[in-house]
């Protein structure tokens, strides 16, 4: 859809472009009778006046970017949003950034204002939700990050190689011996999720281990939730010797839950967070450069307009104990709580 212009609102309604700028830049001496159909006529095209190419007309040069993201209280986003400053700076630019806190109203709300305000350019952590409707903002220039936004064929992207870390992580556990590996995963809609959740379903079936769909907990993402899921699943009949957890707060939700228990199963986490070498064992991590993930979504956004591109920043399995645990009890027996345990 191509973005209605004064020109557009002009012809709409029957008057000179000059007298549309005049009414837009709330010049003074225009007739009530012709601002009102100005008005009627941007209300039914939908214009928005750029902010952006007006400042840029009157001699400032300062380009500004915006960022909009899930929750900046989650440590990946705080760094993420550090590593945009300072990929930005490089280019002279400054961030505004805005938490849409799991809403997908809210998030659709921030862009918009952020349209309406000027910014140059979108950086965009997208939601679940189907964001078709930001075809009708085509002018403004969008980078998604970390997940492919649903509902925009078209799309410049920058993501994880989410699959082949979901991959890594399982395949990590694997060689360690385990059979019984349990997966805890966010919202299965995200496509970093749903990538990761494949990639540990494919290292399972190469190796020849048939996946249980009783191991596999989706849509949770709270740690206090993921710590309840954990102590369900160990509690089963033969509950799995290892959790491959596909989000920072799985990770800890996971810490949270084998503290208070005497099982020692293995562990993996997607995303690294601060104190994860502190622990002990240390917490196993699929890590990336998110310096690299901010670098590459700026240069995107403001490299000249081409064809949509997917950048994928590459991942590494970092060792640090909790993923080379051995399984603590055969496939099979009742964890610790065997009779055999012990004996």
């Amino acid at each position: 859809m191509r973005k209605p212009t004064m020109a557009d609102v002009a012809r709409h309604a029957g008057v000179s472009l000059k007298t549309v700028s005049r009414v837009v830049n709330q010049e003074p001496h225009v007739r009530a009778s012709l601002q009102q159909r100005v008005h009627d006529s941007i209300n039914v095209l939908g214009f928005r006046r750029n902010e952006a190419a007006t400042r840029l007309a009157r001699g400032a040069t300062m380009l500004t970017l915006g960022l909009v993201m899930e929750n900046i209280s989650n440590e990946f986003y705080a760094r993420l949003a550090a590593a945009v400053e300072a990929a930005a700076a490089g280019h002279e630019a400054l961030v505004v950034f805005g938490s849409y806190e799991e809403r997908p109203d809210k998030e659709r709300m921030l862009i918009e204002s952020m349209h309406a305000r000027g910014v140059d350019a979108l950086i965009v952590v997208p939601s679940p939700a189907d964001h078709g409707w930001l075809a009708e903002h085509g002018g403004l220039r969008t980078v998604f990050v970390d997940r492919v936004p649903r509902g925009l064929d078209r799309a410049d992207v920058v993501m994880l190689d989410d699959e082949r870390g979901g991959r890594a992580a399982t395949e990590h556990l694997l060689a360690r011996g385990h059979r019984r590996v349990a997966l805890v995963s966010d919202d299965k809609g995200l496509s970093s999720v749903h990538d990761r959740a494949v990639g540990y379903r494919a290292a399972l079936l190469e190796a020849g281990v048939a996946v249980d769909e009783g191991l596999v907990v989706r849509g949770v993402f709270e740690p206090g939730r993921v710590s309840y899921e954990v102590g369900r699943l160990l509690g089963l009949p033969d509950p799995p010797t290892a959790f491959f957890a596909t989000n920072n707060r799985a990770a800890i939700g996971v810490l949270r839950a084998l503290r208070e228990r005497p099982e020692r199963p293995a562990y993996v986490g997607f995303d690294d967070f601060a104190l994860a070498d502190v622990f002990s064992p240390g917490v196993t991590v699929v890590r990336y450069d998110i310096g690299r993930l901010a670098r590459a979504a700026v240069e995107l956004l403001l490299s000249p307009v081409r064809e949509p591109r997917r950048v994928r920043v590459p991942v590494e399995i970092v060792a640090r104990g909790s993923g080379e645990l051995p399984p603590p009890w055969p496939s099979g027996q009742t964890s610790l709580k065997s009779p055999h345990v012990g004996a």
